[in-house]
């Protein structure tokens, strides 16, 4: 169940914030519901040692997609060769 909640925040704050939603196609409200979820449950539960995905997190999964032969430190060691020539 939903509830409503007033926040006291600095103008520029806000501002900034409602900028960073709307890039993010994200309302604020969810924005900030899920930063204080994230703050306020651990994130690394002690007995499972299983990592919560944010919901962000989540929302990004499947956008880019990879080959499943893919070697990424071959890549990676061609870029270090090129950048440091």
């Amino acid at each position: 169940m939903d509830k409503k909640l007033t926040l006291s925040l600095d103008a520029a704050v806000i501002d900034r914030a409602k900028s960073y939603a709307k890039e993010k196609e994200v309302s604020l409200s969810k924005m900030i519901e899920s930063y204080l979820s994230l703050i306020t449950s651990p994130s690394v539960t002690e007995e499972s040692k299983e990592v919560e995905v944010t919901p962000l997190v989540k929302s990004l999964i499947g956008v880019a997609s990879v080959p499943d032969d893919y070697d990424f430190r071959s890549d990676y060691a061609d870029y270090l060769i090129e950048k440091y020539k």
